[in-house]
């Protein structure tokens, strides 16, 4: 098979990355893939070829002409047998160009998330429905997502599958974090509002109520650092948090910490969770979207979303007595369901099954 990969831009976030892991996989399961951005951008992405962009206009995207065009001749050029679009603008820009431009293609794309909550005005709803209306699958990364999006669109139930991110076997090196004499609190993830950073600067404020020697680890980059790290000063905590900016080696810093926590507002199914458990760390997260899918009392524990008491004595308890057979029960869990080796054997069934 021929399979076009497109994605919002090259940045180093969790779409951008599954899509580069599992475009290797295809590969070596004998297909030919090619990854294109709508969007340039300058970060560095785990791919070996050139991902060039359809030259986008973010201020212009409803009405992007040149852009539509310029994926149809990539389209015409490369004759891939599926297009799936990763996330960001990229169900949009294959959608207005199909239709413009009437290639025929198939589209699946990948639902990361839970588009309701994303969705709030009838002028959103009426334009992903006419979107979705037009894809041939909906690949969602939870049992979550996949409700969500059938409630808003129940049109796409027979089409909608749920087929997990995964991870890439790797060991994870030896790193030290500073100071060394504490005990170490971990977040990765981008600084957006879904990852609800205020929420967790007040669940470290309560932490510290009880242990006052820790120390909060916020690893990842976005829109609204400056703010957060505003807030941080405001509070008087920078002496107990620090700011990592985005780094190429998350899975040391998971199997570096004591805990790591994911207090998020939206979710699908975050991939740090998964990278945590196979570092063989506790995890501490807020019950949302697919989180409870892989987050469950066998295997880390799982917190009724907004419950930041309930949220900070998990945090104390895991710092008191390690919960071995939590961790092992998890790290058996990824290991068994969330290898991407496994996974894009998955994807490629669906492919398949799309072109009979």
């Amino acid at each position: 098979m021929k399979i076009l990969q497109l994605i919002q831009k090259p940045q180093n976030r969790g779409a951008e990355t599954f899509t580069c892991q599992l475009s290797k996989h295809l590969i070596q399961l004998g297909h030919e893939v090619q990854i294109i951005a709508i969007f340039s951008g300058k970060s560095k992405l785990d791919w070996d070829a050139e991902i060039k962009d359809i030259d986008g206009t973010a201020s212009n995207r409803f009405l992007d002409y040149k852009a539509w065009k310029n994926l149809t001749k990539f389209i015409k050029d490369f004759q891939p047998d599926i297009i799936q679009a990763n996330a960001g603008d990229t169900l949009k820009y294959a959608i207005l160009s199909k239709k413009l431009f009437g290639w025929s293609t198939p589209i699946i794309v990948r639902n990361a998330s839970e588009v309701g909550q994303y969705l709030k005005s009838g002028v959103q709803k009426k334009l992903n429905h006419f979107l979705y209306k037009n894809v041939s699958r909906v690949l969602s990364v939870s049992q979550a997502s996949k409700k969500d999006i059938i409630h808003l669109f129940p049109f796409l139930r027979e089409r909608t599958f749920v087929l997990p991110v995964g991870l890439e076997s790797k060991i994870p090196k030896t790193i030290k974090l500073m100071p060394q004499e504490v005990k170490h609190i971990v977040h990765i993830g981008g600084f957006s509002f879904e990852k609800n950073h205020k929420g967790l600067l007040e669940i470290f404020q309560l932490v510290i109520q009880d242990e006052p020697y820790l120390h909060l680890h916020l690893v990842g980059d976005g829109p609204l650092r400056w703010e957060i790290e505003t807030l941080v000063k405001e509070k008087g905590l920078q002496d107990s948090i620090t700011f990592h900016g985005f780094v190429n080696n998350p899975l040391d810093f998971c199997k570096a910490a004591d805990v790591l926590i994911l207090p998020s507002i939206i979710e699908g199914l975050p991939g740090v969770l998964l990278e945590a458990m196979y570092c063989k760390t506790p995890v501490v997260a807020y019950n949302v979207g697919g989180i409870g899918e892989i987050v469950n009392e066998q295997t880390g524990y799982l917190i009724k979303k907004g419950d930041k008491n309930s949220f900070k004595k998990a945090i104390l308890k895991v710092l008191a007595n390690k919960p071995e057979h939590k961790i092992e029960n998890a790290y058996k869990m990824v290991k068994e369901s969330y290898m991407n080796s496994k996974i894009a054997l998955e994807f490629e069934a669906v492919y398949k099954d799309l072109l009979k």
